[in-house]
């Protein structure tokens, strides 16, 4: 017989392998400090993985120059000499709204909404391969050198959380990283909790077959104590503080996570809007209704993940026309969130930021294919704080290079994080003896897409 504190000292290290040590973020560590009063309470963070084509979808460029051989020099690891013919685009853009910012035809609902987007033409990052590409834009690092945290761990690091039922930080979709989900030096509880939608949506959380709520409640009063006697024990232990709040917090979410991710409440016009029914749009139309609803519960920061996995589907070495499926499985879907936020008033509130890790190239590869991109390329925004209706900045004439009011891709982090109420410089942490920034490159928030 051993005491229930030995116990639970001797199988403390088992508490990792739920996979619930990301789930709870503590009270903000940054909060309280002298920021700004916020535009948007909630963000949902939106990552084609691969690289999407800016010049097929939002950067239309004509086919003037197609078949002219451009310089390429420095694309890659390349720094010799080196000619590419430019393919021509098979896409007819159509300029939209009130604005007449042109969408490509594979794009047509987003175009119905544009007047409510920001796009950015501008972006710009080092790497062009996908997983170093991966960490530089998600993290703001180069390299792993240091276990950087990932943009929703900083929110989540920063501001704790809005509902103490529900996680700070949602991943949604199969990421093409784990650095996607990562708290890394933020800590685990930092981390990305993973959410699907669909009758469980919390791998794990359900409650057993004949349990009730009193039973349940009864359970967690018995938890909580047990759980303060053994944090008691080990108070200097902040991993396997972490890990005791996140069985807190995932009984609590056995009571409320279901209601607040259920489908039943959602009429059917709603559920058309965002393209749930069709095979073709189907799941990520219900990716975006949970995270608009997981918006109004108060969650953070709610990434999707599309096409996620190895490289992501977006990789367009082969044929270009492989974006096709991809942008009918997510167009009707996304204009449907911005529709349905402006209807609910929650996209005042709620900052929409489409993106990806880079662009594709204007020169072939595979005759048909496009390669990486990370010179210049395009991401969109949308709601609290943004100005819609809106181009800024622009790639050279063959879509290359970000060549006016060019971005590092930092200052999209930047801008994301001014609209929470938090000013990137002042978002730095103390860890392995030295000083980390979120940001430590680029230019700041792109104010010219501001209201």
């Amino acid at each position: 017989m051993i005491s229930r504190r030995h116990f639970f000292h001797r199988t403390s290290g088992a508490f990792l392998g739920s996979g619930l040590g990301a789930m709870l973020a503590a009270d903000g560590r940054i909060l309280a400090a002298a920021h700004h009063p916020p535009r948007v309470r909630s963000v949902i963070f939106l990552f084609m993985c691969g690289g999407v084509s800016h010049l097929d979808t939002f950067d239309p460029k004509g086919n003037k120059h197609a078949g002219k051989l451009i310089d390429a020099i420095g694309f890659g690891d390349n720094v010799a000499e080196m000619k590419r013919p430019v393919i021509p685009c098979f896409r007819t853009f159509t300029a939209h709204g009130k604005s007449g910012i042109p969408a490509s035809d594979w794009f047509p609902h987003v175009g119905s909404v544009i007047d409510n987007i920001a796009v950015v033409r501008s972006l710009w990052c080092h790497e062009g391969n996908h997983f170093p590409a991966v960490i530089e834009t998600q993290t703001g690092h180069r390299g792993r050198a240091f276990d950087h945290a990932s943009l929703g761990a900083w929110v989540s690091y920063a501001l704790g959380t809005a509902n103490r039922n529900l996680p700070t930080f949602v991943n949604i979709g199969r990421p093409s990283s784990p650095v996607q989900l990562t708290g890394g030096y933020l800590g685990a509880s930092h981390a990305a909790t993973p959410f699907q939608a669909g009758e469980v949506p919390i791998p794990n959380l359900v409650a057993p077959k004949g349990s009730v709520p009193a039973e349940r409640e009864r359970q967690m009063e018995v938890l909580a104590r047990l759980n303060a006697e053994f944090r008691e024990r080990h108070a200097l232990n902040s991993d396997i503080a972490a890990r005791s709040q996140a069985y807190e917090l995932a009984a609590r979410m056995q009571l409320h996570a279901p209601a607040a991710v259920s489908f039943d409440t959602e009429p059917s016009h709603v559920r058309e809007m965002y393209g749930i029914g069709p095979e073709a749009t189907d799941e990520f139309g219900k990716q975006l209704l949970l995270a608009r609803r997981l918006a109004e519960q108060g969650v953070r920061f709610i990434q999707i993940c599309h096409a996620g996995g190895g490289n992501g589907a977006w990789d367009a070495h082969g044929d270009i026309k492989t974006h096709e499926p991809l942008c009918r499985a997510t167009d009707k879907p996304l204009a449907g969130l911005i529709r349905d936020l402006k209807q609910r008033g929650m996209l005042e509130s709620t900052l929409v930021v489409w993106t990806s890790e880079f662009g594709r190239s204007p020169w072939s590869q595979n005759i048909t294919g496009r390669d990486h991109n990370p010179k210049g390329y395009t991401s969109w925004l949308a709601g609290g704080g943004i100005k819609g209706g809106t181009v800024h900045g622009a790639t050279d004439e063959f879509g290359y290079q970000a060549v006016e009011n060019r971005h590092y891709y930092s200052d999209l982090h930047a801008t994301v994080l001014h609209l929470l109420g938090l000013d990137y410089k002042k978002m730095f942490v103390e860890a392995m003896g030295r000083t980390f920034h979120l940001v430590e490159e680029g230019s700041g928030p792109i104010r010219a897409i501001l209201s």
